[in-house]
């Protein structure tokens, strides 16, 4: 994975909480703490995507389509 510097702004008292976590060795640097946050919040925002687009789908619908083609496959289904 490549990496790429760039210059942030932050809040003061933002920065001091990473630096405190950083001295308590939770990160070993303040690089490493805001990338992780970064990927935590970028990874939260999709699976917040993902939720309003399955919230986007017609339940009935969706129901519908997957017992037809259950239904089509069931003759094809071992039997325990």
């Amino acid at each position: 994975m490549s990496v790429a510097k760039v210059t942030i702004s932050i809040e003061s008292n933002l920065l001091k909480k990473v630096d405190i976590l950083v001295k308590e060795q939770v990160f070993s640097n303040r690089s490493q703490a805001i990338q992780s946050a970064v990927e935590e919040k970028v990874s939260r925002l999709d699976r917040n995507r993902l939720a309003r687009e399955c919230a986007k789908l017609d339940k009935k619908f969706e129901q519908a389509l997957a017992d037809e083609g259950l239904a089509s496959e069931v003759a094809e289904w071992l039997e325990y």
